[in-house]
């Protein structure tokens, strides 16, 4: 409601309440769809498996977006911004306590990333979140070496075929780490986070940084 859309190669209109329920009802139909294809049951933790059922609506969205005739860059870019509001919540109440009680973007980073490792993104190993964590001075590193929801996005591409949904999901969920770290921080400075292979990109980890100062 708050963008134009472009629909089977229409002019671009605005969505009206109507239309948004409309969607919303076809996001849940195809939840439910490709919920299967999550197995969800054999994730070992509670976070992890919230985790998943947030991609599977991602997907959802996304497909039915494309199935709506919006065109695939517009359909990735309106997922990803529904998304990010939701990410930037759990971001902001997570590192609420840190932020308050500490000056140091550093500090604040270090103590939100460490709960967060604790839920949702708790890393008991494959098929849930696998991780490896360590600091460098004042800045906190992990090393991801599974991901379930991304591996929830192939395991859709492999049985339900390609309709570009790695790409939506790198578009959202890869990318909002770096305005994230800089979210938790708070200093009024850019450049928290520091990541140069991705496991949506093939690479065989996320190499993630946060960093206490900006760069």
């Amino acid at each position: 409601m708050t963008r134009e859309i472009s629909e089977n190669g229409q002019a671009s209109r605005r969505w009206l309440p109507s239309d948004v329920d409309r969607f919303l009802s076809k996001v849940a139909a195809v939840a439910e769809d490709l919920r299967p294809v999550a197995n969800l049951d054999a994730l070992p933790k509670a976070g992890n498996r919230l985790m998943v059922e947030m991609a599977i609506f991602t997907s959802a969205a996304y497909r039915v977006l494309l199935d709506e005739g919006v065109p695939a860059d517009s359909a990735r870019a309106l997922v990803a911004d529904v998304g990010w509001d939701y990410y930037a919540r759990l971001l902001r109440l997570t590192s609420l306590p840190f932020r308050l009680t500490s000056r140091d973007p550093g500090r604040r980073l270090r103590r939100t990333i460490r709960l967060l490792l604790r839920f949702p993104f708790s890393a008991p190993g494959a098929p849930g979140y696998a991780v490896n964590v360590r600091t460098e001075g004042p800045d906190i590193l992990t090393d991801f070496t599974h991901c379930p929801p991304q591996t929830f996005v192939r395991t859709l591409i492999a049985t339900q075929g390609d309709r570009g949904d790695l790409e939506a999901f790198r578009q959202s969920w890869c990318k909002y780490d770096w305005p994230g770290a800089d979210l938790i921080a708070d200093d009024g400075q850019r450049g928290h986070y520091v990541r140069r292979q991705t496991l949506s990109a093939g690479d065989p980890r996320c190499d993630m940084c946060c960093a206490a100062r900006g760069h």
